[in-house]
């Protein structure tokens, strides 16, 4: 199934697509160790399969990806993969579930936007909120009623790695409203 939104096509995550996955993860250190396994692992977990240098949330993923579960979409321009972002049903991320900070709002069924990465050479080019709107179409087209998303406010982060979970400004640009603030992380939804 391929999404087009604002020049970029995007994909879900199946095994076909694992290499370019790996290739634009490769890109960064903090990514390829990661490999986008934080919300989907216990924090033991995680910290075991980084203390690996990444290989043990490399694997992980790719079971996840093998058993035909879709974790997320990836966007291409020119066949060249520029952006990765998680989108799932919420019950897909244990570690969000157990999240004191962010925890559930109500029990309405919602699918989670909790990651994205960009390849630095196509970065503050708008790729996140074509990202954002390419995910909620695929969460729409798969019977997704409610897209919620965590991300932080750009004046209140720390450091760039602070927008793995997205940018509110973006996620305001793609339709979402704000809901409610906890810590430096803001709830914000989309209705389908």
């Amino acid at each position: 199934m391929k999404i087009t939104m604002d020049g970029l096509d995007f994909y879900p995550l199946t095994p076909q697509r694992w290499d370019d996955f790996m290739e634009l993860f490769n890109s960064s250190s903090v990514c390829r160790d990661c490999c986008c396994m934080f919300w989907r692992e216990t924090r033991q977990e995680f910290g075991v399969n980084c203390r690996n240098k990444g290989e043990g949330n490399r694997q992980a993923m790719r079971a996840l990806v093998d058993s035909g579960m879709v974790p997320g979409i990836l966007g291409y321009r020119e066949n060249a993969p520029l952006v990765w972002c998680s989108i799932a049903p919420r019950e897909d991320y244990p570690s969000l579930e157990r999240s004191r900070t962010l925890k559930r709002l109500d029990e309405q069924p919602v699918w989670s936007i909790v990651c994205f990465y960009i390849a630095k050479s196509a970065r503050n080019s708008g790729l996140m909120t074509a990202a954002i709107r390419a995910a909620v179409e695929y969460a729409r087209q798969n019977g997704a009623h409610i897209v919620e998303a965590y991300p932080k406010d750009v004046h209140t982060r720390r450091s760039s790695g602070d927008l793995y979970m997205g940018n509110l400004s973006a996620f305001l640009k793609a339709g979402f409203v704000e809901l409610e603030t906890r810590g430096t992380h803001k709830f914000v939804r989309l209705s389908l």
